[in-house]
C-alpha cells in the first residue's frame, strides 16, 4: 500500500459507504477506538479489514454478520474499512482485502484467519481459538507480555526488536546514525512505563519493518545509566527523545500507544526518505510495477523531443521532480512518457492528441483517474495533487477498466531529437521533361 500500506494518507477518490452499520452485530472499529475496543479488551476479537469496493468483502458481508449474531455475548466480531483507514491495515499488515485476524489472549500478536468464508467455518474458528484461550488461562499462560525490569533483561522474543542502549553504547550507535531514533528512558518500577512496554516493543518490529530498519526503537533504563539521564534532563519516567543525525534530540509528545507510535516512526521515515524515482514508461512492467505497489501513480504525457528539445524536456521533468519531493510522505508513484510513445494508454485517460504536457493521477486498484486541469507547473500541479490529497477533483474511469497494451520503447537518450534521415534520390538520369508529360 499497499502500502505504502503503513503510512497515513488520504485517499484519491471518495469512500463508498462501509459495508457495516450500527444496526448490525458487528463492530465498526477505527484509528479512533481500535485500541480500547480491542487491544485492551480481554475478550477474543475476530476482525475483518475490508474495503467497500472489493467484490470478496460485498460476498463475505452477509456471513460475517450471521458469525456476529451467533457469537453475540460469547466473542467479539468487529470490521475495519481498511481502505479508509490505511494506517490501522498498514500496522497488521494488510496486503489484500479481505484480511481476518484473531485477536486472543496475547493482542500484541494476532493470527491470520485461513478457513472459509462461511458463517459456520467462522464460528467454528471462533470457538476454537475461544477454547484454546480457556485452557491458556486455566494452566496459568496468559500469552501476554511480562513486564518491569527482569523481562526487559531477559531479551525475551517479544522485545526482539527494541535495542537496549547504556552509557557504554549509545553514542557509537545513536550520535552521528544515519538511521533515525526513538529513544524510551524508563524506570523498572514505573507503571506508566509497564503499560508502555508492550506498545513499545510491538511497534518496533512494525516500525522496522515497514522503514527496512531506518528507523529505531530503543530502551535505556535510566535508573542504572545515569550519564545518559543526566545529559539529557531526565525527570520523569516514561521520557521518549527522537534523535536524528546533524539535530538536537527533541521530545516524543505524542500518543502512547502503538498506532500513535507507529505514525510518528512512519512521518519520520518519510521525512527523511529521499524523494520517489521518477520512472519513464518503456514497458509494460514499469507502468504496472509502479501502479500496483503505489496508492496513486502520476503519469505525465510530455511534448515530442522535437518540440521541446532536451532543455525543455528537462524543465518539465524538474517541475515533476520537485513535486515528488514535495508529496514524498504520500509514497506515490511517479511516470512520464513521451507524446505519442504510449497512444492506447493516453486514450485511456482522456489525454490522447493534444494538449502536451499533460497529467493523470491514476488509483490502479479502483481503475479510476483524475486529470491536471491547470498548468502544467508547480502552482498548478501543486493544486491538483493537494486537491487529490484531501479527496477532492472530478474522477473517471480507465477506458477499457484496465490498463491497455503498453508498447516497449527506447528510453531517452537525453538528447535534443533529430529529425527522420531521408534517402537521397538521385534525379540525374530522369528526363523531367518525359516525365511532365507522361502525368499530363
Amino acid at each position: 500500500l499497499l502500502f505504502v500500506l503503513g503510512t497515513v494518507s488520504c485517499t484519491l477518490f471518495l469512500a463508498v459507504n462501509g459495508l457495516y452499520s450500527a444496526s448490525d452485530d458487528v463492530i465498526e472499529l477505527t484509528p479512533t477506538n481500535f485500541n480500547k475496543e480491542v487491544i485492551q479488551s480481554e475478550s477474543l476479537w475476530l476482525v475483518e479489514f475490508y474495503a467497500p469496493w472489493c467484490g470478496h468483502c460485498q460476498r463475505l458481508t452477509p456471513e460475517w454478520k450471521k458469525a456476529a449474531t451467533a457469537l453475540k455475548g460469547v466473542v467479539k466480531v468487529g470490521a475495519v474499512d481498511a481502505d479508509k483507514h490505511q494506517s490501522l491495515g498498514g500496522q497488521y499488515g494488510v496486503r489484500g482485502f479481505p484480511t481476518i485476524k484473531i485477536f486472543g489472549a496475547n493482542k500484541n500478536k494476532a493470527e491470520d484467519y485461513q478457513g472459509g468464508r462461511t458463517s459456520d467455518a467462522i464460528v467454528d474458528a471462533a470457538l476454537s481459538a475461544l477454547r484454546s484461550l480457556v485452557k491458556d488461562r486455566l494452566g496459568g499462560r496468559s500469552g501476554g507480555y511480562s513486564s518491569g525490569k527482569q523481562s526487559r533483561e531477559s531479551g525475551g522474543g517479544d522485545k526482539k526488536d527494541v535495542i537496549e542502549l547504556t552509557d557504554d553504547s549509545f553514542d557509537k550507535n545513536v550520535i552521528n546514525s544515519d538511521d533515525v531514533w526513538m529513544v524510551e528512558f524508563y524506570a523498572p518500577w514505573c507503571g506508566h512505563c509497564k503499560n508502555l512496554e508492550p506498545e513499545w516493543a510491538a511497534a518496533a518490529t512494525e516500525v522496522k519493518e515497514q522503514t527496512k530498519g531506518k528507523v529505531k526503537l530503543a530502551a535505556v533504563d535510566a535508573t542504572v545509566n545515569q550519564m545518559l539521564a543526566g545529559r539529557y534532563g531526565i525527570r520523569g519516567f516514561p521520557t521518549i527523545k527522537i534523535f536524528q543525525k546533524g539535530e538536537d534530540p527533541v521530545d516524543y509528545d505524542g500518543g502512547r500507544t502503538r498506532s500513535d507510535i507507529i505514525a510518528r516512526a512512519l512521518d519520520l521515515f518519510s521525512d527523511n526518505a529521499p524523494p520517489p524515482e521518477l520512472l519513464e514508461i518503456i514497458n509494460e512492467d514499469v507502468l504496472k510495477t509502479t501502479c500496483d505497489a503505489h496508492q496513486l501513480c502520476i503519469i505525465s504525457v510530455l511534448p515530442h523531443i522535437l518540440d521541446t528539445g532536451a532543455s525543455g524536456r528537462n524543465s518539465y521533468l524538474d517541475v515533476m521532480l520537485k513535486m515528488a519531493e514535495k508529496y514524498k510522505k504520500k509514497m506515490w508513484g511517479w511516470l512520464w512518457t513521451e507524446a505519442g510513445a504510449q497512444s492506447d494508454l493516453e486514450s485511456s485517460l482522456g489525454i490522447g492528441g493534444f494538449g502536451y504536457p499533460a497529467m493523470a493521477a491514476v488509483n490502479a486498484r479502483k481503475m479510476k483517474f483524475a486529470l491536471l486541469k491547470g498548468s502544467f507547473s508547480e502552482q498548478g500541479i501543486n493544486e491538483f495533487l493537494r486537491e487529490l490529497s484531501v479527496g477532492r477533483g472530478s474522477t473517471a474511469p480507465v477506458g477499457g477498466g484496465v490498463f491497455p497494451k503498453i508498447h516497449s520503447v527506447e528510453p531517452w537518450d537525453g538528447k535534443d531529437g533529430e529529425l527522420p534521415v531521408e534517402d537521397d534520390i538521385d534525379l540525374s538520369d530522369v528526363d523531367l521533361d518525359d516525365w511532365d508529360k507522361d502525368e499530363l
